[in-house]
């Protein structure tokens, strides 16, 4: 996933430069550390140049993700020897695997703050302001979504809203359980006022996150939720048009959760559901705890509920010990699937997980394996933008385009849309017939 740089601010007292790497987790974080700077008299800015402080807010999941934290310190470091006063804060999951070799690498990191700890931000920022270094990799036993200030005053149209945290898969090639923690989930009632707040200021559309956020298992008036109950509570708010939540495990796609698809028409038609191999051998090597035919199996049940659903994945390629005939139960996999969409990695070991000491598969292998797969899903979601053509669909205007009288939305299956359309504004729902299909969005005219 790219990269995403807060929006331009408004003029303000002390400024905010803040710097988000990798999921929607880490985009929502950076929101609720922003929220909580805002309180401390700061403002987000979009340059490191001129800033009172720069928080980089990191991702462990792709490949040297401490070699780019390293480089990006290396690039602020004029900044500090030239303005002393500069705070530089790392944030996330690098800054919870690696605490504090971070400073011992870099000086000029003032604060290093967990993935867990967030809303220890400000105090850190305080002590840090009286010259002592700031380090907080723990994994509180509060929660730290009550220790947040309540969500600025305006949302966007879209929103996103923490339902769970961590994960107890612990899959051979992942760090999350070591970064995040074990699963959490918020209480019910926090949710639906958070969700409320969203809406009162403007949101629409709410997507609903977690690293395992199908695992979701809360607890309201001594009664046990799951996903699909936190979900049909939402949908009964008033001015919620849309829910979405990402990311699943098949394991947990519960039979509430799969008819949830056919019932709530509040609950958009897409679904990702990563599986990472087609091959059991390498599935039961992830320690996935499925097979391929369990995960098809899955699929076809979600599908016999909501038929038009959109299904996206995940992939990795050259997983330690990956045969030929692995890598082709894959593609067998994805072409029984055919997937809407899908992100494919090359395999990279993460420190301290079980897959990473184990003999690699050969780069140049792996690398050509990668190409194959990823020419067969960009086939498959060509096709899938293409069937598209001549559809009605719903679209969420979110923002202006790069043309005049251009805007962007997204479909009720996540397609880019873009329309031509004087009187639209962001926040509107609006019915829309696609007329051209493009590599990674779509074009329609708006009805009525």
């Amino acid at each position: 996933m790219s990269e995403t740089e807060t929006p331009k601010p408004g003029a303000g007292l002390k400024k905010l430069h803040l710097k988000t790497y990798g999921c929607q987790m880490n985009v929502y974080d950076s929101e609720r550390m922003a929220e909580a700077m805002g309180a401390e008299g700061y403002v987000l800015t979009d340059t490191a140049e001129g800033a009172d402080m720069v928080l980089l807010n990191t991702c462990h999941i792709r490949e040297k993700a401490s070699e780019k934290l390293y480089s990006d310190l290396g690039r602020l470091k004029p900044l500090k020897l030239a303005n002393p006063g500069l705070k530089i804060g790392v944030a996330g999951c690098v800054a919870q695997a690696e605490g504090a070799e971070i400073q011992r690498r870099m000086p000029i990191v003032d604060i290093v703050v967990g993935s867990q700890a967030y809303h220890r931000l400000p105090a850190m920022v305080r002590a840090a302001d009286a010259g002592q270094a700031s380090l907080d990799t723990e994994f509180p036993a509060e929660d730290k979504f009550e220790h947040l200030p309540a969500r600025p005053l305006q949302s966007r149209p879209a929103a996103f809203l923490t339902v769970q945290e961590g994960c107890d898969k612990f899959c051979a090639f992942c760090v999350v359980p070591y970064t995040r923690g074990s699963e959490v989930s918020r209480p019910a009632a926090r949710i639906l006022a958070e969700a409320r707040g969203l809406i009162a200021r403007g949101a629409r559309e709410i997507t609903l996150l977690g690293q395992n956020v199908n695992a979701y298992h809360g607890v309201e008036d001594g009664a046990d939720w799951g996903l699909a109950r936190l979900v049909r509570a939402l949908a009964m708010i008033d001015g919620l048009e849309r829910i979405r939540y990402t990311t699943s495990h098949p394991n947990d796609m519960t039979a509430d959760l799969i008819a949830l698809h056919r019932d709530e028409p509040k609950l958009m038609p897409y679904l990702h559901l990563p599986v990472q191999s087609g091959s059991d051998r390498i599935l039961k090597a992830m320690n996935r705890r499925h097979t391929a035919d369990d995960y098809l199996r899955t699929i076809e049940r979600i599908r016999a509920a909501r038929p038009d659903i959109l299904v996206s994945g995940d992939f990795i390629v050259g997983f330690p010990g990956e045969t030929d005939a692995d890598f082709e139960a894959t593609l067998a996999l994805i072409e029984a699937v055919n997937y809407g969409m899908a992100y494919s990695f090359r395999y990279s070991p993460r420190p301290g997980t079980p897959a990473a000491d184990r003999p690699p598969v050969d780069a140049a292998v792996a690398d050509a394996r990668l190409q194959v797969l990823q020419a067969l899903i960009t086939r498959q979601q060509r096709a899938a933008q293409e069937a598209m053509v001549g559809r009605e669909v719903g679209v969420l205007i979110e923002r202006p385009g790069k043309l005049a009288g251009q805007w962007v939305g997204k479909s009720d299956y996540l397609h880019a849309v873009h329309l031509h359309d004087e009187n639209l504004a962001p926040g509107q729902l609006r019915r829309a017939r696609i007329t051209e299909a493009w590599t990674n969005s779509l074009a329609g005219v708006c009805l009525g």
